[in-house]
C-alpha cells in the first residue's frame, strides 16, 4: 500500500489534458491500487490521476458500492440536470453548488485491459463526471456557484 500526496489548486498539471494509457501493464494495477488507497486515506469518493501528480487518464471511485477503477474513460451519453454541491481532494475547505448531468454512461477499460461501460445516475454520475473533468483539465470551482469556505477549516483561522 503507498498513499499519494494529493496535488492542491495551483499546481499545473490540475489544468493539463492527462493523456491516455496505451495498455495494461504491472505497473498500472500498482498505480490503480495505490489511487484507491490515497483516496480511501483522504476519506474521498473519487480520484483522478492527476490529482497525485500523474498525467494519465485513470479514476477511480467509491460512492459506497465498491470501488470503480476506469482507464480512459468516455462520456456515451449524458442527460438532465442536478445542482448539487460538491467539494474536491485537490481543493481542501472550499464547497460549491454545481449543475451535472443526473443520468451518465460512460465507458472506458478495467485493469485487465477489458471494457466496461457503466450507466449512472445520483452521486455516482456525478462523481463520474467530477473526476473526467479532472482529466479534462477542470476543477469544480470552473463551474461552481456560490463557493464558500467550510465550517471545519473556517474554525481553523
Amino acid at each position: 500500500m503507498a498513499v499519494y500526496s494529493i496535488v492542491k489548486v495551483g499546481d499545473p498539471i490540475l489544468r493539463e489534458q492527462a493523456k491516455p494509457v496505451k495498455g495494461a501493464s504491472i505497473s498500472l494495477n500498482r498505480l490503480l491500487q495505490n489511487m484507491a488507497d490515497t483516496m480511501y486515506e483522504a476519506k474521498g469518493v473519487g480520484l483522478a490521476a492527476p490529482q497525485i501528480g500523474i498525467s494519465k487518464r485513470i479514476i477511480v471511485i467509491d460512492v459506497g458500492e465498491g470501488l470503480l477503477e476506469i482507464i480512459n474513460p468516455e462520456v456515451l451519453e449524458a442527460k438532465g440536470e442536478e445542482t448539487e454541491t460538491e467539494g474536491c481532494l485537490s481543493v481542501p475547505g472550499v464547497i460549491g453548488k454545481v449543475a451535472r448531468y443526473s443520468v451518465m454512461r460512460v465507458k472506458g477499460r478495467d485493469r485487465n485491459w477489458q471494457v466496461v461501460e457503466i450507466t449512472a445516475q445520483g452521486l455516482l454520475a456525478r462523481a463520474l463526471q467530477h473526476e473526467i473533468d479532472h482529466l479534462d483539465g477542470v476543477l469544480f470551482i470552473d463551474k461552481a456557484d456560490n463557493l464558500e469556505q467550510t465550517v471545519e477549516d473556517a474554525l481553523e483561522e
